[in-house]
């Protein structure tokens, strides 16, 4: 029996994995739909090298940063480690390469492609994984010091501060550094290029990829059968659809918004998933889909901030809400199974962001000052796809910028 439980712990973990792997096709095409058509190459092609130089820094580096576990050994050993220890890294390593999949919608369509790739390895070698222990190893002490100075450990059940917030705020980092677009604001700051999606059906079938991966980002960061939650997929199912309706309509049936809007939700339900009642979850997914709304609006319209994909406000900001929401919501007096207080969850989430934002300055300030992150102005003008891939998405486009 206890080999039988094992095996379906690590088909369970794997069928996670498999299903948090196929969300960065929904990171792709969800770029792919918003960005202009001269740069839809270059969406594609990053997520998927992202991807590729992750698993490296992960497996090298990361992982063991995290968690004191590394793989170095000879084939014959390795394959008597537990299959669940080498499954739950590939499971992980999804999480942690969406850090870069979340960066990569912020600077779209100005950023270099090599320099990107070095930042990626140093975000999932390094940075990442070391907020990634403090708050899901235990063996940091961080929780310790949180639940004797308030009440409780930080809680982020399936990651709305370690993933999406310390995504968000490295990108907020990466964003201020490389700029706005040319053509995107006057020198007066007035806006000059609204530059609308280019596709919105490309955009809508990236946000469903996501949202129907969430469900295994989720409800099996369990990571174990026994400890499966029903509560966990329906709480993510009413974040979704109270994230729906608050950004439809305060985005006036923007499809743009609309099709985020969920996203926000199950971004800020992350963390409490497993704590809160429905209605609280609800709520929590409302709040984050006006939060998204309302903050991508401020960002572009007034601050200047040229995020292409509103990465902030809908990782950054509703990945934040999440992880304060879960200290919230997540009490017994408002209908949550408790073991949470607001001020732990406070701390924690302030921590992720602190660190998230220090690092990706420190990040892409490196890069920036060694080799530059920024694309030349005609390379930017001609577009990222034939300036580093030397192809455009169709072909009879290509004299047609």
């Amino acid at each position: 029996m206890d080999n039988f439980k094992t095996s379906a712990d690590v088909l369970f973990i794997l069928l996670g994995a498999i299903m948090i792997l196929a969300m960065h096709a929904g990171f792709a095409f969800l770029e792919l739909g918003t960005v202009r058509r001269k740069n839809q190459v270059n969406a594609l092609v990053k997520i998927l090298s992202d991807f590729a130089v992750s698993t490296l820094a992960y497996f090298f580096i990361g992982y063991g940063i995290a968690y004191g576990v590394h793989f170095f050994v000879g084939a014959e050993e390795l394959t008597q480690k537990s299959g669940y220890e080498l499954t739950k890294f590939f499971f992980l390593l999804t999480f942690a390469a969406a850090i870069p999949a979340i960066v990569s919608g912020g600077i779209a369509e100005r950023a270099r492609f090599g320099p990107q790739l070095v930042a990626t390895f140093l975000l999932v070698g390094f940075l990442y994984p070391f907020f990634e222990g403090i708050a899901w190893n235990q063996a940091y002490g961080i929780q310790g010091w949180l639940n004797a100075t308030f009440g409780a450990e930080f809680h982020d059940f399936a990651g709305s501060v370690v993933v999406h917030a310390v995504g968000g705020w490295v990108g907020l980092a990466a964003v201020l550094l490389l700029g706005a677009r040319r053509g995107r604001y006057h020198k007066d700051g007035r806006i000059a290029g609204a530059h609308p999606p280019s596709s919105i059906p490309f955009l809508a079938l990236g946000a469903w990829i996501l949202i129907v991966g969430w469900f295994g980002f989720n409800v099996m960061s369990a990571q174990t059968l026994e400890k499966v939650s029903g509560l966990v997929a329906m709480n993510s199912l009413l974040a979704m659809a109270g994230g729906t309706l608050v950004a439809l309509a305060l985005g006036r049936n923007d499809p743009g918004f609309a099709h985020n809007g969920p996203l926000a939700g199950l971004v800020a339900i992350c963390a409490g998933s497993d704590l809160m009642h429905p209605l609280g979850a609800l709520l929590t997914g409302g709040i984050a889909g006006g939060l998204f709304v309302v903050m991508f609006t401020l960002s572009q319209n007034r601050w200047k901030i040229d995020d292409v994909l509103g990465v902030w406000p809908l990782h950054g900001l509703c990945g934040a809400w999440g992880g304060i929401a879960a200290g919230i919501f997540g009490l017994k007096e408002l209908g949550g199974m408790g073991g949470v207080t607001f001020m732990s969850q406070l701390a924690g989430t302030l921590l992720g962001v602190s660190i998230a934002f220090v690092g990706g300055l420190a990040v892409y300030g490196a890069v920036k000052l060694a080799v530059g992150i920024r694309l030349d102005p005609e390379d930017e003008f001609n577009g990222a796809d034939l300036a580093i891939h030397k192809i455009s998405a169709s072909a009879e486009r290509e004299t047609l910028w």
